[in-house]
Parts: structure tokens; sequence; C-alpha cells
């Protein structure tokens, strides 16, 4: 699919990824609208030539009403995205709702064309690198659980409807405008006493760190390079998302306290993991990406310490 003057429905587009995705589509000469509640993310992240509408996403009706306009694709960010909650029902409940909602709309306006934002959360505790098509699918948090019942949502639509859909599936995606992640966290609790950081865990936890930068660059590469006509898995296209390399929680503190001219004392709340379904190691095989000529040009120190930098300015 060409992403050039295509009219073009961003949901979640107010929050980190999608405000980026959002304004890039409209740089390169797409009419995008964004469709959000902004219960979290800011208007004043969106550009002045993206059109803006509030609408909850869980309302069926006032999806169907919004799929009045016309629209050449959809790009499904909007999801409650707490990995340790405290009403998980309602969370999945409302992620695989507003799935289903769009994509009933989508089917009954003939959009067909559906690029959705999973998440690594969907493998669970798997082997690394973890490619594409691993399983079993054994998620260990809500939030996880929802992306991949989505996902067989959207593999529905894909094989039974006609549609096609690109499926990313994110390590941790960093850069300006994160909120409720470990960097910021960090610089917010140093901001607020340099002399002492509480880390979650043991801060041996490890994981893929990639740029929103080449993010927003790896999803725009797949859905203009995907070969429809030699694809083996059909009319749904799921890639990683991500970085060969990985970073602990512990390097982390280290790269934002040196951003910030700090030395704290580190103090840990124990365990292998920071909360209730974290997966404690995570690093995603992207050779089936880079397989079509895409590569990162961060790795995840160089991802972390770039975010670190701009978000302490930023905050």
């Amino acid at each position: 699919m060409n992403l050039t003057n295509q009219r073009i429905l961003v949901t979640g587009g107010g929050g980190f990824v999608g405000s980026h995705l959002a304004n890039r589509l409209a740089s390169n000469k797409n009419k995008v609208m964004v469709a959000d509640n902004f219960s979290s993310g800011e208007r004043t992240w969106i550009e002045n030539e993206v059109e803006l509408t509030n609408v909850d996403l869980t309302d069926s009706s006032a999806v169907n009403e919004l799929f009045n306009d016309d629209f050449d694709a959809v790009f499904h960010l909007a999801s409650k995205k707490n990995v340790n909650t405290t009403d998980s029902s309602r969370q999945f409940r409302e992620n695989t709702g507003m799935t289903q909602n769009i994509l009933h709309a989508a089917r009954e306006c003939s959009i067909s064309n559906i690029v959705y934002t999973s998440s690594s959360t969907i493998y669970g505790e798997a082997p690394q690198p973890t490619p594409e098509d691993y399983a079993p699918l054994e998620p260990i948090s809500i939030y996880g659980a929802s992306k991949l019942a989505d996902e067989g949502i959207l593999s529905t639509y894909a094989h039974s409807y006609d549609f096609s859909v690109w499926n990313f599936r994110f390590a941790n995606v960093v850069g300006t405008r994160l909120r409720g992640a470990v960097i910021p966290d960090f610089i917010e609790k140093l901001q607020s006493n340099p002399r002492k950081l509480t880390i979650l865990g043991d801060g041996r936890q490890e994981k893929s760190y990639l740029h929103i930068n080449d993010c927003i660059d790896g999803i725009f590469h797949a859905v203009e390079n995907t070969p429809k006509s030699k694809h083996s898995s059909g009319p749904m296209y799921t890639y990683n998302l991500g970085t060969r390399t990985t970073t602990s929680v512990n390097r982390i503190a280290d790269i934002v306290c040196d951003v910030l001219d700090v030395d704290p004392i580190y103090e840990y709340t124990g365990g292998d993991r920071g909360w209730i379904g974290d997966v404690p190691r995570m690093k995603l095989s992207i050779e089936k990406l880079s397989a079509l000529g895409w590569e990162p040009q961060m790795e995840s120190d160089g991802a972390v310490r770039t975010a670190a930098k701009a978000l302490a300015n930023e905050l």
C-alpha cells in the first residue's frame, strides 16, 4: 500500500506512538484524521494539518458514525495500555471491543486496509530472539491477552472478508512524549530526589528498546514494501519491530543518571520482575522485516540515551 495521498484514520492518534505516526502520515501528503478520547496523550502533540475528533471507540454507534467518512486505510493504535491493572476484565473487554467495532465498521464501509499495533507481550516468556512464528503464544498479562485476542479478530477479517492487515509486534518503544514507562519514571523520580532511585524488581530485567523514529520508519517500510503476491501467510502480514540488542533496567538507570548528572543510591523492590505480568527478558527476532530492507538506526542503548536526553528536557 502506498502511504502518500491517502485518506487515513488513526485511532489512538493522541498518544505517544499514535501522535508521531499521525504527524508523519500528514507530512507524507496524506489527509489524516485522529480519533481519540484523549484519556492519555495530548492534543498539543498533533500537528495543525491533522484533523481531530473526540470519540469513544468502545461505543459501536459512535464508531459507525465515524466511519461515514471515506477512508483508504485505518491505523488502529487505540488501547488500554496498563500491563498491570486492578480491573482486568474491563481492560480486556474494552480493548477487544474497540477492535471489533472498528473492523465491523470498516467492513460495512468497504475499507479493507488495516494497520494494527500489537505487542511483544503476546509471546509471554519465550526464548530469545523470538520469531513471528514462535508457538505456543502464552501471554502472562491481561494486556498481552487482549492484544493476542485482537490479532485473532484481525486474522478472521483478513481471511474471511479479504482485508489486508499489517500487524506489528512492538518491542519497548521510547522517545519524546513517552509516559508511564521506565525512562520517564526514573527521570521524574530523580528530578524529585536526586539522591535515591527506587527500581522495580531486581534491576536485571533485560529487553529491547526501539526509538520512536525507527518504529515509524519500520511501519512505513513494511506497509509500502510487503510483496503481497509472494507472501506465504496470506492477507495478514505480521512483523516484529525491535532491535537486535537488549538493555537492562540497571543499565537504563545508569544512562538516565548520566544524562541528569546525578549519582543516587539504587534501592530495589525485589523479585525478578517489576510487576505482575511483567516479562523479565524480551528480545524479538527482526529478520523478517530486515529481509525487506529495514534496519533500526539505533540499537537499544542508543535509543534509551537519545530518549532520556529528550525526555529530561520535555518533563
